[in-house]
């Protein structure tokens, strides 16, 4: 007879037995499978809290939110990797999750620890008096504030305002909400101009305001996406882009010395 381990592993989440599967105290196949959406068991499996409706509207907001947006850096590099080993579609996915990072997606965590740090500091209620006294202490050290401009939504990102107007209409408008919303307001006093507040820092704003682990917020981004990829890989498919992108770099190289220089 072979000898198992008597450790014990505790978990809420998934386990099995000879019949049966369960996952959150939940019978999968009689309970979750057809009863409970994606993005509410995604959340449910995040908080072990199952999420109301509204809740589940709003998370699901931001996922549809972070899905997509185009010829993102994640998105050229999945289409790449597929072109080059078509054999390996986890590898794609992967290479375009890797890129989640400071620029792209990551924002949506970066955003929702700033304007959680910056309340956990405040002494009163979110008014723009205190978002103008934020705006002037990043600005006098020389950082950018998460979330504020966007290289295409110069005048408005749409996601952003649909965003606050949904979180409203579930009663989910809290003060991370408030205190981006209010950055929106007062940040020209200070910068000098008008910066849109993007997509990406709206969602972390919400995700924030919804209780989810800020340790997590760039995770929903990337589980987002990776449903972007999956359809970025499948237009790949149809209607192949990779190879003109690949040879438009390739054959337009332009030789220049080494930045180094020649040792004489």
């Amino acid at each position: 007879m072979p000898e198992y381990p008597t450790a014990q592993y505790p978990t809420a989440l998934g386990a099995s037995s000879l019949e049966k599967i369960t996952l959150l105290g939940q019978d999968l196949a009689r309970d979750v499978m057809g009863e409970v959406g994606f993005g509410e068991l995604a959340f449910w499996l995040a908080t072990q809290r199952r999420p109301g409706k509204g809740e589940t509207r709003v998370f699901e907001a931001v996922l549809a939110a972070l899905a997509d947006h185009g010829f993102t850096p994640t998105a050229i590099v999945t289409r790449l990797t597929y072109l080059s080993a078509p054999d390996s579609i986890q590898g794609a996915l992967a290479a375009g999750l890797l890129g989640g990072g400071s620029r792209f997606l990551g924002v949506t965590e970066d955003c929702g620890r700033f304007l959680h740090d910056a309340l956990s500091t405040a002494d009163r209620p979110v008014d723009d008096e205190l978002a103008l006294e934020i705006v002037r202490a990043e600005r006098a050290a020389g950082r950018f504030i998460p979330g504020l401009g966007h290289h295409v939504h110069k005048n408005g990102d749409p996601r952003t305002a649909r965003l606050f107007e949904i979180a409203r209409e579930e009663g989910k408008f809290g003060p991370h909400l408030a205190l981006f919303e209010a950055i929106g307001r007062v940040h020209p006093q200070v910068l000098g101009k008008t910066l849109p507040l993007n997509g990406a820092g709206a969602c972390g704003a919400a995700l924030a305001d919804l209780g989810l682990p800020l340790e997590l917020l760039r995770g929903f981004a990337l589980l987002a996406r990776a449903a972007g990829l999956i359809g970025q890989l499948a237009e790949e498919l149809r209607t192949p882009v990779a190879n003109e992108i690949f040879l438009s770099v390739d054959l337009n190289n332009r030789p220049v010395p080494p930045a180094g220089g020649s040792h004489g």
